[in-house]
């Protein structure tokens, strides 16, 4: 059994994933991390994703072999576009990986109408959005797919809980970090870099401008603090923005936040900060924002949304609050301010826990078990 397992284990295998959103987040950045690191191990892997999205335009970026297939919309031609495909290609595919809602029942229903030309399928689950108990979603997580996985523990029990899942064929793998990339390092140096001032207290957050990442509760958070010490940097970008832009003006912090837009590279953003911050309220699984944030040594005040509870531990290596709560999440902003050893603990704390569970050669051997139990 040892030999075969030996054997199984160094079978190269073509894996296909789709991706039907034309977002850019967490999301589609595992695809590509988790892409490369099983080329890496000698691995083919073709992506299938909209031409318009951004996972298609930054494929190349990361050396990935990206397929533009019209598979945004639950409709006739995007079932008749991913049914050619895979029929075009069975011969030469292991697995199939889908990730949202779209592309895993364009694939399931392009099996459906293959027959004994089906092929298998994984699916990834990465946000905590409910799945409605229906007999359509029963078939499609449980008949569909051969295995699932989550980004979390907690996104797990949601899926077995919820829909009555067999527990052995769902399984939680994080996702990974690189934690050599993402370290603490000089705050000063940072700060200057990027034209911060050194002597503040900045607190920040790195997330797509979406409703429920929460922005403007840590907004109303900071305005109640109303400490001329502390400085708020919002880094990324998307539909959010202009509603943000004046919710800042109306509680008069101008000159306390700084939008920082999209930045290819967070290292730097993450080492000039004090405190990291992500006050979502819907849709995490565990971001992955929280766990850069941990590698690079920072205390980490979230909500219990999701997975996050998988990986920020109350007092140990970060700190929870209710969601939609600008009260607690400024108290707790205040109590790590106010007390730098205390923050130093939980970003000690925060640093051990992501060196140990959230690195991403971790992430890569758990998936490449998953697909090899799939595709064998």
């Amino acid at each position: 059994m040892a030999q075969y397992n030996t054997l199984l284990s160094q079978r190269c295998l073509h894996i296909v994933h789709t991706e039907s959103s034309c977002g850019w987040g967490g999301q589609e950045i595992r695809i590509l991390e988790e892409s490369r690191g099983m080329m890496e191990r000698g691995h083919r892997v073709t992506v299938l994703c909209p031409v318009e999205s951004t996972l298609f335009a930054r494929a190349r970026d990361w050396g990935v072999k990206a397929v533009a297939l019209p598979i945004r919309e639950k409709r006739w031609p995007d079932f008749k576009a991913m049914r050619a495909w895979i029929l075009e290609n069975r011969e030469d595919i292991d697995l199939v990986n889908t990730h949202s809602s779209t592309d895993s029942w364009l694939v399931a229903l392009a099996n459906l109408s293959l027959g004994k030309k089906a092929v298998p399928v994984l699916r990834t689950r990465h946000i905590s959005a409910p799945v409605k108990n229906t007999f359509a979603n029963r078939w499609l997580y449980n008949s569909a797919a051969q295995r699932i996985v989550t980004t979390g523990e907690g996104l797990r029990h949601e899926l077995i809980d919820g829909l009555g899942l067999p527990p052995e064929k769902v399984q939680s793998i994080f996702t990974g970090i690189n934690t050599k990339r993402f370290m603490p390092g000089s705050k000063i140096e940072a700060r200057q870099k990027l034209g911060l001032d050194v002597n503040a207290v900045w607190i920040g957050i790195i997330a797509t401008l979406r409703s429920w990442k929460g922005h403007k509760y840590l907004l109303k958070a900071i305005a109640e603090l109303d400490d001329p010490r502390i400085r708020l940097v919002i880094v990324g970008d998307g539909p959010q923005r202009d509603k943000l832009n004046r919710l800042t003006v109306e509680l008069g912090l101008t000159r306390t936040v700084r939008f920082a837009g999209q930045q290819r590279d967070v290292v730097p953003w993450l080492q000039a900060l004090d405190v990291f911050a992500l006050p979502s309220y819907a849709n995490e699984g565990v971001s992955q924002a929280v766990m850069q944030a941990m590698a690079v040594g920072l205390p980490v005040i979230t909500t219990p949304i999701g997975s996050s509870a998988d990986v920020i531990k109350a007092g140990l290596t970060g700190m929870l609050v209710p969601p939609k709560d600008s009260k607690a999440l400024a108290q707790a902003i205040r109590k790590l301010v106010d007390s730098p050893q205390e923050a130093a603990r939980l970003g000690e704390g925060a640093r051990a826990f992501a060196l140990d569970n959230c690195g991403i050669e971790r992430m890569i051997t758990r998936m490449e078990a998953a697909f090899q139990r799939v595709a064998g």
